[in-house]
């Protein structure tokens, strides 16, 4: 039986191929920054009315030598649109801190999960502070990112670097939380890392305070190289899901 990803099991709730889904932010040009949900390596981007909608409170930040401007994004058809755009220096940062909890069978007992999706978007890799409870950040050197969970270096966890095109390469973090990767192509990259926290909590709810045994955090990171190679061609949009 093919093991599945949590973020599978929260998306769908139901038996089906692994895909651990994520949000990632682009910036199309000339326009404000965009969350998308999906699969950045499999050029598929969630839509509404579908599985975009069970978001609950996308928020963002904009990240400027001036300071931090918060606020919430805006859902489209198609993403959750914020407010601003990140100019050369600057980043940006999203998450949904509410996304619904969900219940999955883990050796006959029913665990309460909590998928945790963020986001960050850097335009170069001058080095930054942690803002995301997971949070992968340019260092100074070029192609390199510490990864810290609550503000700690997290050790020997897998890094993806993706491309729209599907090419994807795997690394781990170094006892500092250092990785780096080479990125030869011009065009996007997203890099993906995920974090499963076994400590059971609460969290503030609608109607109370909703209790989980663990959370599951999903964060990336995106950056645009502006030089390099003719990118590799992706395929076709990928059906969204339902």
């Amino acid at each position: 039986m093919m093991k599945l990803s949590i973020a599978a099991i929260a998306l769908f709730g139901v038996v089906m191929p692994a895909q651990a889904h994520q949000i990632w932010i682009e910036q199309p040009e000339g326009q404000n920054a965009v969350v998308r949900f999906g699969e950045f390596g499999e050029n598929l981007r969630e839509a509404s009315p579908g599985l975009l909608d069970k978001f609950v409170k996308v928020t963002g930040a904009h990240i400027s030598a001036k300071g931090e401007q918060k606020s919430d994004a805006t859902k489209t058809a198609n993403g959750f649109t914020l407010p601003f755009k990140a100019a050369s220096g600057e980043s940006l940062v999203a998450e949904d801190a509410s996304y619904p909890l969900y219940t999955w069978k883990q050796k006959d007992k029913d665990v309460i999960n909590w998928f945790y999706p963020a986001a960050r978007l850097v335009t170069g890799f001058t080095a930054q502070q942690p803002k995301l409870v997971l949070d992968l950040v340019p260092t100074g050197e070029a192609g390199q990112f510490k990864l810290l969970f609550k503000n700690q270096p997290k050790a020997k966890t897998k890094v993806t670097l993706v491309t729209q095109s599907g090419w994807s390469k795997e690394a781990h973090t170094d006892e500092q939380g250092l990785v780096k990767f080479d990125m030869p192509w011009k065009g996007a990259y997203v890099a993906e890392v995920s974090v499963n926290d076994r400590s059971a909590g609460e969290r503030p709810g609608a109607s109370g305070a909703e209790k989980y045994d663990a959370v599951s955090y999903v964060t990336t990171v995106t950056y645009v190289n502006g030089s390099g190679l003719d990118p590799i061609p992706s395929g076709p949009p990928a059906t969204p899901g339902k």
